[in-house]
């Protein structure tokens, strides 16, 4: 196209130079055509009388040329009605739930050069434009009101744990009122997950909202009925019903029916964890993203005033409403006890009591952790594993078996598990004294005592002396014991002298007001 510049070019060759309009066309390598059109322009603009309007847009405006005349020469109405009707079979497959099966400008391209017509990828793309050109949507302003609307999503958040990169996802609410945060991080996007992250918020907040908002997310929605009705799942309906909240969720790909939480994913990841993202465990990343949600929370906001999320959210509480008891939430499951005494679960193995082998037991499994029952008597709970092919052993559950087996030990993977102090503590004074080790952790586990209560001992017995053994710790353990026990009686005592002067206190103002 003729740039403005060129169009001077050509006006003052011809008319303040006198030159031809063959010259003028030889010299700049312009059509004698295009010459002649703008010379011919000029010469009707100053030679008839015309209105200012159309002396502005001859004289200044760019050149143009005229399109809207042109025919196409390639694509032909057999061609339109080919892709007219691939469209329309488009739309019936969206309409059907058929979304994966519909056909790209890419494959209505290539449909037509199978039926033997030479066209270009760009002129079929072009035209299909033209035809699925639409006025573009319009956003209408809401305005909340305090207690009403929250909303929930999940987001994906890449961490180092224990030099190993893991993709956690993290579960994210927003009050719309306040612009209230709160997040946790989950090894799996499970039901149980997304009920826990419910439960934990509500109980971190102190109140429910009146509703909550979703996206057709898979633990939320069981399935669709037609086009524009969702079905909640079971885990949604059973954490609703106990907190007394009603949901919504957003139409298909409209994520802006839920823009706070959002945002919220994107902008805590990044504050979060664009600085810091290597962990010892899943538990530090936790306290880590609540430590900066607390600060995010206490930050101004612009377009509330300067008002932080946590000041209009003390506000926002007394709409709220209330439980006293957190809910609990969990699958229970049944598995029978190996050879190793460990049950497995979800291919993770987890140990209980050696006398259990063979035995059938009950599993209440959390999102956190896996409590072990049989005959309705709880044996023993674990951390819950995500790692593949794992085994989650406690080194007190085996005693029995180690009693009668001492040289198992050193070699055994409950060892490996134990404590690294402790670890220290057997390799530095019972390396040749196992069974010592054994009988010292089987006195621990029969008084309901703690592994700290050994390393508590030795640390004060390695100030005192150099000969350290099973006898001399459980010397210092008995000890320690009965000064716990002294001051427990002497403050008790203290407590009982309190209530009985109070309570002569209390008789001889009740003795006066009678006299």
């Amino acid at each position: 196209m003729i740039t403005m510049v060129e169009k001077n070019t050509i006006l003052i060759k011809y008319y303040r130079e006198g030159k031809s309009k063959s010259e003028i066309s030889r010299n700049l390598k312009v059509s004698r055509k295009t010459v002649r059109k703008y010379i011919n322009e000029q010469e009707r603009l100053h030679g008839y009388p015309v209105t200012s309007l159309e002396l502005e847009q001859g004289v200044h405006t760019r050149p143009r040329y005229k399109v809207n005349k042109r025919t196409r020469r390639k694509l032909t109405e057999e061609m339109t009605e080919i892709i007219q009707d691939c469209l329309k079979k488009n739309e019936q497959k969206a309409t059907s739930g058929r979304h994966k099966q519909m056909m790209k400008k890419i494959d209505i391209h290539e449909y037509l050069q199978s039926k033997g017509h030479q066209i270009g990828y760009t002129t079929v793309c072009n035209y299909i434009r033209l035809l699925e050109q639409k006025s573009k949507e319009a956003y209408i302003k809401q305005l909340y009101r305090a207690g009403q609307v929250c909303e929930f999503d999940w987001g994906e958040v890449k961490l180092n744990i224990k030099g190993i990169i893991h993709k956690v996802n993290m579960a994210v609410f927003t009050s719309a009122f306040s612009n209230h945060r709160f997040a946790k991080l989950f090894m799996r996007q499970d039901t149980l997950a997304f009920q826990q992250s419910h439960i934990d918020y509500f109980s971190s907040t102190g109140g429910i909202h009146k509703e909550m908002v979703y996206d057709n997310m898979r633990v939320a929605v069981a399935r669709f009925v037609g086009t524009s009705e969702e079905r909640a799942t079971e885990g949604l309906l059973e954490i609703s019903n106990y907190y007394k909240f009603g949901f919504r969720f957003c139409n298909i790909r409209k994520g802006n029916e839920k823009g706070h939480v959002e945002r919220s994913v994107e902008y805590i990841r990044r504050k979060a964890f664009s600085i810091k993202d290597e962990f010892e465990c899943l538990e530090q990343a936790n306290e880590y993203l609540s430590k900066k949600c607390s600060e995010l929370n206490e930050k101004g906001q612009k377009l509330k005033s300067g008002k932080t999320a946590k000041e209009m959210y003390e506000e926002e509480k007394r709409y709220l409403y209330k439980t006293k008891v957190p809910y609990k939430c969990f699958k229970e499951e049944y598995a029978k006890v190996d050879k190793y005494a460990t049950i497995i679960l979800y291919g993770k193995r987890y140990s209980v009591p050696d006398h259990m082998v063979s035995k059938m037991v009950m599993l209440k499994v959390f999102v956190e952790r896996i409590d072990i029952y049989y005959n309705s008597e709880k044996l023993c709970s674990h951390p819950r594993s995500y790692r593949r092919h794992s085994w989650t052993i406690k080194i007190e559950h085996y005693l029995r078996t180690l009693t009668r087996k001492p040289g198992a030990l050193k070699g055994s993977l409950a060892f490996s598990q134990l404590d690294e102090d402790v670890k220290k503590i057997y390799h530095k004074y019972f390396t040749d004294q196992t069974r010592s080790f054994i009988e010292l952790l089987q006195y621990c586990k029969d008084k309901h005592l703690g592994l700290n209560e050994i390393k508590g001992s030795v640390a004060q017995l390695q100030k005192l002396t150099t000969s350290i053994n099973k006898d001399t710790i459980l010397a210092m353990i008995d000890r320690s014991k009965e000064k716990d026990e002294v001051n427990h009686s002497q403050s008790t005592d203290q407590k009982e002298d309190e209530i009985e002067r109070y309570a002569k206190a209390s008789l001889q103002y009740t003795s006066s007001l009678m006299n």
